[in-house]
């Protein structure tokens, strides 16, 4: 932990020398809270001053209940003073008039810079956030009786809303859910019946709801041939009493609290895959999907936070718990005129869930409980994220009718484009409706997290890109603890990482220490972004050390990432399922019997191929039986290897520089 106070004490340094201020005390103030406090000093602690801090900056002065645990000198904490006065007067405690960029830019990179780092909490506080997971269970029960079972105004609202929102959208992916044009997709990640990598096509169980929608016969093999059949004959069907349950399980996010997730069963996931990217290809092709909820990127919500902390137009509002808040049955008031996608999204979604309930002594779960679950689906499902986009959109827009008290109609919508969006838990509303909006959220269950939404100042945060009066004030964060050797491959690109972040925001002593630091462990050449080397950025020219004698490209020696693939072999039905899976999404490909080619009319296999995959031509290299098989496409060892890999490590070697 030596190193993470020398980074800080440099990146302190820089900052002070940028805006003309000693940060002597500064740094003892800070010694001596982390010999009392520990880490939690440097990752919560100081943490809650930036919020703080950021809440000033909102409302325009320091309160008296802000800065809890500092002591003060006149309105202001005496730590960080000297940054402290460039932003506000420390008599009144009132921001100036005009405020250093470059302070409000210091305070904010100082005191939020381990806020994200990747360290494990405490046990109690992992206990604590399992337990408001089931807290916010029993809030949603209620927020439904209140607001579903009686068909209240609100209710009613977010129906209509719904409708002219999303009706267009609903109905395409209505239509090709219909028409059996899903194309189901594994993910490399965990599963509930803990089936990994290639065995994830060999998946034993399916469920009847499943069986109801997506039959498997149809999903599961390639054909319904009987050579398939057989195979899927063997399969089993679960009752819904039988179901596998989601597993709840915490992952880090910060010291403060970890992040809570559940793990999909195997069927549930492949099919959620399927229904989302049905979506996915139908979302550009609507005004109020492309505008409101697209999240291929993040960049429209930023561009957005830029425009409020210039224009003071626009806010930005950020949910807590946003995922685990939103109902199942606000789902299913949106989805109501749309009887294939509901039954499809109903399918694919798990009603019960494994909860842990008592733990050891390193609040490690021990036992489990199963609980019914009233939320649409937590974070870890594939439909969470754009469903709970689209409910918080609609929200929102009730707030906004509310606001103008009339009925919108579709030329309302149209004049938010623009102005009104949701990403994930950050949303933009502007500022005249904000607080009919929070209203509205609020009464449908979901929590605003104020400390982080803002709307009366020049400070705005979306997406990880933060601005104050048009100037990018965003922090850059230390996510894993500095290695120490070369075993340490993750810290050591993390760390990478984070020295050319740190160099484009122009912190020189930093950068000079981290890469001392990093020369002592690979070697650390001027590279590219694009290169796959682990280097440094440079505003100069790349290094070059010598040519490819075959390639003549300019080549340097330096380390890269190696990762250790899963070994996880498939053959048989599952691996020709897999081929036709992935030749979905090539061009180009061939049907071949013992390595000839053979002729479209003559194909004696036509019709194996999944009905839903459109692609005209297919290569798999079929031996002995099309169901006993082994092969490879585009040179990718997939039947052999997949999932997450087991292992990565630093390996030294050359490759370009670019």
């Amino acid at each position: 932990m030596k190193s993470l106070m020398t980074l800080l004490q440099l990146v302190l340094s820089d900052l002070g020398a940028r805006c003309g201020t000693s940060t002597t005390l500064d740094f003892k103030t800070i010694q001596s809270r982390y010999e009392h406090e520990s880490l939690s000093f440097l990752t919560i602690t100081m943490p809650k001053f930036g919020k703080d801090f950021e809440k000033s900056l909102d409302q325009g002065f320091v309160g008296h209940d802000q800065f809890a645990g500092f002591r003060r000198s006149g309105g202001l904490p005496r730590f960080l003073g000297g940054f402290l006065d460039l932003v506000f007067d420390r008599g009144s405690a009132r921001l100036l008039e005009f405020p250093s960029q470059d302070a409000i830019f210091a305070i904010r990179q100082i005191t939020l810079m381990y806020k994200k780092i990747e360290v494990a909490c405490a046990p109690h506080r992992r206990t604590a956030a399992f337990a408001n997971y089931l807290q916010v269970e029993q809030d949603i029960r209620l927020t439904d009786k209140e607001l579903i079972s009686s068909k209240s105004d609100l209710i009613r609202s977010f129906e209509r809303i719904g409708s002219l929102l999303w009706a267009e959208f609903f109905s395409a992916v209505d239509g090709r859910i219909y028409n059996d044009a899903v194309v189901p997709k594994h993910g490399p990640g965990a599963t509930a019946d803990k089936l990994r990598g290639n065995a994830k096509y060999n998946q034993p169980a399916w469920t009847r709801r499943l069986e109801e929608v997506f039959p498997s016969w149809v999903y599961l093999i390639p054909n319904p041939r009987p050579i398939f059949m057989e195979w899927v004959d063997e399969v089993k069907i679960l009752d819904p009493r039988d179901e596998i349950a989601v597993k709840v399980i915490s992952v880090p996010k910060t010291l403060k609290t970890p992040r809570i997730i559940a793990v999909e069963p195997t069927g549930m996931q492949y099919m959620q895959q399927g229904v989302l990217s049905v979506m996915m290809e139908e979302i550009p092709s609507f005004n109020q999907t492309r505008n409101f909820v697209m999240f291929e990127r993040q960049e429209p919500n930023q561009r957005l936070a830029l425009e409020g902390s210039l224009s003071g137009a626009l806010a930005t509002l950020d949910l807590s718990e946003a995922s685990d808040r939103v109902s199942n049955q606000h789902v299913r008031s949106l989805l109501r005129n749309h009887r294939h996608l509901r039954h499809a999204v109903d399918a694919t979604r798990s009603r019960k869930a494994d909860v842990p309930c008592e733990f050891d002594r390193e609040g490690t779960p021990i036992k489990y409980r199963t609980i019914r679950l009233a939320k649409f689906a937590s974070m870890g499902s594939a439909l969470c994220f754009p469903f709970e986009a689209m409910v918080f959109i609609t929200i929102m827009f009730v707030g906004i009718e509310k606001s103008l008290s009339r009925h919108l109609t579709m030329k309302d919508i149209e004049s938010f484009y623009g102005r009104v969006r949701a990403y994930g838990d950050d949303l933009i509303v502007p500022v005249e409706h904000v607080l009919p909006v929070i209203e509205a959220l609020e009464a449908f269950g979901l929590k605003v997290n104020r400390d982080k939404s803002f709307w009366t100042g020049k400070f705005r945060e979306s997406c990880g890109k933060d601005y104050y009066a048009g100037k990018d004030v965003t922090v850059t964060y230390v996510r894993r603890n500095l290695p120490r050797n070369r075993l340490q491959a993750r810290e050591l690109v993390s760390t990478v990482a984070l020295r050319n972040q740190l160099y484009h925001a122009g912190f020189e002593t930093a950068v000079d220490w981290l890469d001392d630091r990093i020369r002592k462990l690979i070697p650390f050449p001027i590279v590219e972004p694009t290169s796959t080397l682990l280097g440094r950025w440079d505003w100069g020219p790349y290094e070059s050390q010598y040519t490819h004698p075959h390639l003549h490209t300019p080549m340097v020696k330096g380390a890269m990432m190696v990762a250790t693939p899963r070994v996880s072999k498939l053959d048989g039905v599952g691996a020709l399922q897999k081929f036709l899976l992935r030749a979905n999404q090539m061009e180009g490909v061939r049907l071949s019997w013992g390595g000839t080619a053979i002729p479209r009319d003559d194909d004696p296999y036509e019709g194996i191929i999944h009905p839903s995959l459109r692609v005209q031509e297919w290569q798999p290299w079929l031996r002995n039986q099309p169901w006993n098989i082994d092969f490879a496409t585009s040179g990718e060892d997939h039947l052999r290897f997949a999932g997450r890999p087991d292992s990565v490590r630093i390996k030294i070697g050359s490759a370009p520089p670019y």
